[in-house]
């Protein structure tokens, strides 16, 4: 009778060793590890989760790379979106977990594995995001999530490991660190405190802000369609052009932050982040389009792009919605092209100008608070008179009282003087007394 088979996603952190080890022990199940790997690790880094999955018990290992389609479904869509949870949190985490959902299942399905398993905790928000999304791609495989149903802390996992004489690094046991492609997420230990610092320690990649070097670097991006394709005029791939951007601002201390928030259970969550090159190509991204887009342009786009980061936070990427808004971000870059020069300095980030072939502002002969030529001084005094008539309207029903349902009042800029003499709300509020009296 042959074993049962389990496709587990692998990280190499202290929750999936466990994971591994505990399937191999109590379910004497058959294991096979697999590790998408979506950026944020180098192949020496892969080489080591490798031997870790087998180290822990696993009978195969295999790695998948998703960095380019982890950009091309969701990296790129966040950047043209210029979406953050909270105007802080560049979603590090959920961009990664869609893809490395897609490709296990799909190893599985091709391995001719039916049971799937993930190593979260029941408090998190990513047993919700694997959860939904092997249902939804794999409504037939058995999901198993070990370390939920047992409610484990990282202290009694690692407890548990070393007994059978398995190695737990000090650091692993005190922070889960999540790296990806577009960020690392740092849980665990103080930081889980909101009114605690979260120490340098903490930060695995990004200088300390005062440690990173004083003269700083400049540099400049290239955008097509909104998507970035250039670093000081070198074209570079999707995922290159993000390690890079990460290994740069990483140096000079940008892109460290802590965010408190809501997870999808309800409760409040805090989680450190290191993202640099979200923070760098958003920044770039957000003053290339207001160079180029309608002021309704943005405002539309900025509410459907909050919420479509509140659908791929909540594990509900799959809604039909997500990629009805898509379409709407993608349409609204067609002209989001140029390129936008940057200053990174000891944890600052200064975005010096912007430039398009479709600028707005090229193509107005008018310069802001000074001259113009599209209209004359006579269109301007108009439009001012014409632009506030419903503000003037509402004060003046509000002074004769004819607000319906709405008891008369006394407008702000109507006053008794000091002489004694009836100002306009008085003479108004006489002459509505007399209309009554008169009714």
């Amino acid at each position: 009778m042959s074993r049962k088979q389990v496709a587990v996603a692998f990280s190499g952190g202290l929750d999936t060793s466990y994971l591994v080890a505990w399937l191999k022990e109590t379910a004497k199940a058959e294991v096979v590890t697999v590790l998408v790997h979506t950026g944020g690790t180098s192949p020496a880094g892969l080489k080591t989760i490798e031997a870790r999955a087998m180290a822990v018990g696993a009978d195969r290992h295999f790695t998948i790379d998703g960095r380019q389609e982890t950009f091309d479904r969701v990296v790129k869509i966040l950047i043209q979106g210029n979406v953050l949870r909270a105007n802080t949190y560049p979603l590090c985490v959920a961009a990664e977990r869609v893809t490395q959902a897609e490709l296990l299942v799909r190893k599985a399905l091709e391995l001719g594995i039916r049971t799937i398993a993930h190593g979260s905790t029941g408090a998190g928000n990513d047993q919700v995001r694997f959860d939904v999304s092997f249902r939804t791609l794999a409504p037939d495989c058995e999901i198993l999530a070990p370390i939920r149903e047992q409610g484990l802390t990282r202290e009694q996992e690692s407890e548990w490991l070393r007994a059978r004489g398995i190695e737990v690094p000090e650091k692993t046991s005190t922070y889960s660190v999540n790296a990806g492609m577009w960020g690392t997420t740092i849980g665990g230990g103080e930081i889980h405190d909101p009114w605690l610092a979260v120490p340098d320690a903490a930060y695995p990649n990004v200088v300390a802000p005062g440690s990173a070097p004083e003269a700083g670097v400049q540099l400049s991006l290239g955008f097509e369609q909104g998507v970035p394709r250039a670093i000081d005029s070198e074209a570079l791939a999707g995922p290159e052009l993000v390690e890079r951007l990460n290994q740069v601002g990483a140096a000079h201390g940008v892109g460290r932050g802590v965010h408190l928030g809501d997870t999808i259970l309800g409760i409040k969550g805090r989680i450190a982040f290191e993202a640099p090159a979200a923070a760098i190509l958003l920044a770039a991204h957000r003053e290339l389009e207001k160079l180029v887009l309608t002021r309704r342009q943005q405002f539309v786009k900025a509410q459907l792009a909050d919420f479509y980061g509140l659908l791929l936070h909540e594990a509900l990427f799959y809604d039909p919605v997500v990629h009805d808004i898509e379409a709407f971000i993608a349409s609204s870059q067609e002209r989001v092209t140029g390129e936008v020069c940057l200053t990174l300095r000891r944890g600052a980030l200064l975005v010096d100008g912007a430039r398009s072939p479709h600028s707005l502002v090229s193509v107005a002969d008018a310069t802001y608070g000074e001259t113009q030529s599209m209209w004359d001084g006579r269109d301007a005094e108009g439009f001012a008179k014409i632009h506030g008539m419903q503000g003037r309207l509402a004060a003046l029903a509000a002074e004769r009282g004819e607000t319906e349902g709405q008891p008369p009042r006394t407008p702000r800029a109507a006053k008794v003087n000091t002489a004694g003499k009836k100002g306009p709300a008085t003479m108004g509020a006489r002459s509505r007394r007399g209309r009554r009296q008169k009714q």
